[in-house]
């Protein structure tokens, strides 16, 4: 049985997969902003690093995977914390626990991005690079721009930016590597408590209930944690750098031909003449 960290833990898909893992036999440290074995506010750097620092001491150093499902949703008023934890509470988490997944030798992680990454217009890109250069006050005035439709920008330009950072990040020695296994999960609109709060709100309400679910309804928070259960098994050891829609076929209705897209011509030789030259990637792969 092995030890597993999982933000978000107190409520919906984070509480859903922490518990089937500890009905597996698991172990589970749950972090979250209560009712947390380390209650932590994201949405601070020192907050954070407290939280990373707590996680280590209660697994002694190892990890055998992470769960990150902290978040918040596209609350307006919202938009500096949306950042923080949706962006920098998942980064910044995997950054310091990063040691303690490679101990493991076979450590596998989930990042819970969502589909808000393709089926949202107009996300501005200066925000996304922001994030992933590690600037949210340029982030922040990016998407301040867009005014009241503010809050969702923020949140797909953060889950834009973590997917990206996730795919980078993934390929590398210091994750695949080091025997990690680094993947995101894609939700579309699920039935957990930040849905519900969304949907309290008449407009809100009405925008959900309108966008295009070719399998109608909502997502169930149980089923999503399955497939991240599945991502944290052994089962799932080839797989490296994915972004795994469960959106009920939403992104498939907006982009059925955009994806998948092959890579330009041109880039293909530059990528593997990079990964030849890399003596330690060949050593692991080759």
């Amino acid at each position: 049985m092995g030890t597993y960290v999982v933000s978000g833990s107190a409520s919906g898909m984070g509480r859903a997969v922490a518990e089937r893992l500890v009905a597996a036999g698991h172990s589970v440290i749950g972090v979250d902003i209560k009712d947390a074995d380390v209650v932590a506010d994201l949405s601070t750097a020192a907050a954070r690093h407290a939280a990373a620092d707590a996680v280590l001491d209660r697994c002694g150093g190892v990890l055998d995977g992470a769960v990150l499902a902290a978040g918040l949703g596209p609350i307006p008023g919202r938009d500096d914390t949306i950042v923080q934890v949706n962006y920098f509470g998942v980064v910044d988490l995997l950054i310091a626990l990063r040691p303690a997944l490679a101990r493991a030798g076979a450590a596998k992680v989930v990042v819970v991005a969502s589909n808000s990454t393709t089926v949202t217009p107009a996300v501005p890109r200066r925000a996304v690079r922001a994030l992933l250069n590690g600037d949210p006050a340029k982030a922040l005035r990016a998407v301040r721009w867009f005014g009241k439709r503010s809050a969702p920008m923020s949140y797909a330009a953060t889950k834009i930016a973590v997917s990206r950072w996730v795919r980078r990040h993934a390929v590398t020695r210091e994750w695949a590597g080091a025997g990690i296994r680094l993947n995101a999960l894609a939700p579309g609109a699920v039935m957990t408590p930040l849905l519900s709060e969304q949907l309290s709100n008449p407009a809100e309400a009405k925008a959900i209930n309108a966008f295009p679910v070719p399998v109608g309804g909502y997502g169930d928070a149980g089923h999503l944690a399955d497939w991240m259960v599945f991502m944290l098994s052994d089962a799932a050891e080839f797989l490296c750098g994915s972004v795994i829609f469960v959106d009920g076929g939403s992104d498939a209705y907006f982009r059925s031909e955009s994806w998948p897209a092959p890579v330009p011509a041109g880039q293909l030789p530059r990528y593997a003449l990079r990964f030849l030259a890399d003596r330690r990637a060949r050593r692991r792969f080759g």
